[in-house]
């Protein structure tokens, strides 16, 4: 079984978040993944298909809730406008859609979106501590 840690008290925001990931996530590579759920996706493709005898790998987020915090309402935010500053690169009107829902408290916060992406990946165990 692989262990992977995570120290959500050095996540200040989604570039930190990422850095973290990147030092546990990417130590035995050449490369490191962009600031994306698409990468994340990826690289967790990867930690499930090198997974032995079905044992999963194990992520355990330390400090979630300041993670939880630091990647809350204001984080996803600013992401969402980041977005909306290239709409040719993004659906304008899905992003306009998220933020108003964020907006209104029914949308999903980053922190919750990198969850759900660990959520689709039955082969590592996300614990949060």
């Amino acid at each position: 079984m692989t262990v992977y840690r995570i120290d959500g008290e050095e996540v200040g925001g989604i570039a930190d978040l990422f850095t973290a990931f990147n030092r546990e996530f990417m130590r035995d590579e050449d490369w490191q993944m962009g600031e994306s759920l698409d990468a994340l996706d990826d690289v967790l493709h990867r930690l499930e298909s090198e997974t032995r005898g079905g044992d999963p790998a194990v992520v355990i987020w330390e400090a979630h809730r300041h993670s939880r915090e630091a990647l809350g309402y204001e984080e996803t935010q600013r992401w969402l406008l980041r977005k909306l500053a290239h709409p040719s690169a993004y659906d304008e009107a899905r992003i306009m859609s998220e933020l108003d829902d964020l907006r209104s408290g029914t949308g999903r916060t980053y922190f919750h979106r990198v969850i759900a992406v660990f959520a689709d990946h039955p082969l590592v165990d996300l614990q949060l501590h």
